[in-house]
């Protein structure tokens, strides 16, 4: 298994502890962040193996995050997560992410889409 953490950054704390919990549990390294902010000082600070990205956050917002991450270089896949179902598809195609699951989602999409944008 690739050693490189996933970085979850979600602004609601239950999703993102039942989320990082869920990922350690299957063998994961996982890091966090609250909002879009401080997952660009965790992608500075480490390679990462994959960005499970909010859109909707304060401080910077997922569209934010994107935006600067990849001006600074960052190539690795981002896994859209949003309430707005609806928009969740869009999003992902704005932010060029790798994949999306719109809120809430089945446990088991989730590791799929985990394992998958990983692997690639």
């Amino acid at each position: 298994m690739d050693g490189r953490p996933i970085l979850l950054v979600e602004d609601d704390d239950a999703i993102r502890q039942a989320m990082a919990m869920l990922l350690m549990g299957e063998g994961y390294p996982v890091q966090t962040a609250t909002n879009g902010a401080e997952g660009l000082r965790a992608i500075e600070r480490m390679p990462l193996s994959l960005v499970v990205l909010d859109m909707n956050m304060p401080v910077l917002d997922g569209r934010g995050f994107a935006a600067q991450a990849k001006a600074h270089g960052f190539e690795q896949p981002i896994l859209v997560i949003t309430a707005t179902r609806d928009n969740a598809a869009r999003a992902a195609t704005d932010i060029g992410a790798a994949g999306y699951l719109g809120k809430p989602f089945q446990l088991t999409d989730f590791l799929e889409a985990v394992e998958t944008l990983r692997a690639a």
